[in-house]
């Protein structure tokens, strides 16, 4: 399932030091950033477009000259301007900039905020060495540009934004496109990175194979064509029991609804078959059921019923909507203790599993929390490193809902999924993620893959329901009733 491997900003920053004093040309570097920049920008303007450069005292700046003699010798209008002295600027930026000059450019030493009506900016103020709160003239500028209503595209890093840790100390670039440098930056996905990171696009600049391969990762994008691979075979003989029977523990007559779409949706991921235990006295809320669930109630104080389909199922799911009821709460301390089935822990089971921190979990259990609900099992921030030895320490799959949702592991980094829409921020997509595994699981996938496959084709869903419905118009079912068409395009 890995992809790129996501790094922090001092890592990239070590594995350029050591190519260059291995004799890698920091100018040719520079060079070969600033054409990747330069198509990126020519690709995306169709028309000449005027470009508006913002220019640091760092190597960000120069790269932004480089990019801006190229697309001036495509017949681009380009001006570049610079917030502090040029003799100030980086040896290299103070080169690229004559060459800017000798292509044609406009270079404006600024005094006061620009006019920028029309066009886009090019944002090479800061780079991701850049760790403290943009302050003064600097962090004018950012706002400035932020109100433009133009597109801003970032090189390397929205300026303002931590490149370790996405955090913003005062402001940041809100940028529509980062055009990143080398490996994507781990701050890109956490705290306010995702806020400001817009879309992401790579550029190669020559680093040679063996010092990305020598990459201290902190994770890895999650690669589409190994997620494509793990998709469930489908064999011409296979018959309802193969396809996966999963077990379902949900609702209450208060939230019928998450335990239906949890259903709706493991059949709509492959499951054969599925069944809900649901409990005693909700009988009328489930009329409007699918016709393909299988129904079943019972006594919260007696799982026998359960546990007798449990030695033909393949895969369970326990939480959605099952209310925070004392009855609830013994009966899902009592079941997980009990079984032996691949588990997927959602919502309400979550929330007991913080109340009871020893609760004994199945040998192979996904945990799906939001960022809260992990916070409240950790007594702790969710960061990687705590969410890392949690999963160590219980043995067990987390995917961290979010954006972007990360997949952590026991025994390897965490997989990001760098994919979703706002518009999913809306009750009960998590409930349908929850099916979405549980189909998995039940299908053989191990847990991380389940993991990273079904959140990925969770957000791929997401992302065409924005597309037909708006970010504005999601609602939970729109992921089920789009799933196929996400699963299609793999």
């Amino acid at each position: 399932m890995n992809g790129s491997s996501v790094v922090t900003a001092d890592e990239m920053k070590r594995l350029e030091a050591e190519a260059f004093s291995a004799g890698e040309n920091e100018e040719e570097y520079m060079e070969r950033a600033g054409v990747g920049i330069a198509k990126v920008l020519q690709g995306d303007l169709l028309n000449l477009a005027p470009i508006h450069i913002l220019i640091g005292k760092g190597n960000n700046g120069g790269d932004g000259f480089v990019a801006g003699a190229i697309l001036l010798n495509k017949n681009y209008p380009v001006t570049a301007y610079h917030l502090y002295p040029i003799e100030e600027c980086s040896p290299l930026s103070q080169k690229m900039s004559k060459r800017f000059l000798k292509a044609g450019g406009k270079l404006i030493h600024l005094q006061s905020e620009p006019a920028f009506e029309e066009g886009v900016i090019l944002d090479g103020l800061v780079g991701t060495g850049f760790k403290e709160a943009a302050e003064g003239f600097l962090a004018e500028i950012i706002e400035h540009a932020n109100k433009s209503d133009l597109p801003i595209y970032a090189i390397d890093i929205p300026s303002g934004l931590n490149g370790n840790t996405g955090q913003v100390e005062s402001v940041a670039i809100k940028a529509s496109t980062t055009i990143y440098l080398g490996l994507p930056k781990i701050g890109f996905y956490l705290d306010q990175g995702w806020n400001h990171v817009g879309e992401l696009i790579g550029v190669d600049f020559g680093m040679g194979e063996k010092y990305i391969e020598d990459a201290k990762a902190v994770g890895y994008l999650l690669s589409h064509e190994k997620a494509a691979k793990a998709l469930p075979k489908m064999e011409r003989s296979r018959h309802k029991y193969q396809a996966g029977y999963v077990l379902a523990v949900a609702g209450s007559q208060s939230m019928p609804g998450a335990a239906m779409m949890s259903c709706l949706a493991t059949l709509k991921m492959g499951a054969g078959i599925i069944r809900l235990f649901f409990p005693e006295g909700m009988e009328a809320e489930l009329t409007t059921a699918p016709y393909e669930l299988i129904k079943e109630a019972w006594d919260l104080k007696d799982d026998t019923r359960i546990l007798e389909e449990a030695k033909r199922a393949k895969a369970l799911l326990i939480g959605p909507g099952m209310g925070r009821s004392p009855e609830s709460e013994e009966a899902v301390k009592t079941l997980l203790a009990k079984t032996t089935l691949p588990t997927v822990i959602d919502a309400d089971a979550l929330y007991f599993l913080a109340q009871n921190k020893e609760m004994t979990l199945p040998e192979v259990s996904i945990l799906t929390p939001h960022h809260q609900e992990m916070e409240r099992i950790l007594d702790a921030p969710p960061t990687i490193e705590n969410c890392l030895a949690y999963c160590k320490d219980r043995n067990v799959t987390i995917v961290l809902k979010g954006a972007p949702t990360i997949i952590f592991h026991p025994h390897t980094k965490p997989l990001i999924i760098p994919h979703g829409d706002p518009g999913m921020a809306t009750a009960g997509t998590g409930d349908v993620l929850t099916g979405i595994l549980a189909a998995l699981l039940a299908q053989g996938l191990d847990p991380r893959n389940a993991s990273a496959l079904g959140a990925y084709l969770h957000a791929l869903s997401g992302e065409i329901a924005a597309r037909e419905e708006t970010s504005y118009g999601i609602i939970a079912t729109d992921l089920i009733h789009f799933l196929p068409e996400a699963i299609q395009s793999m």
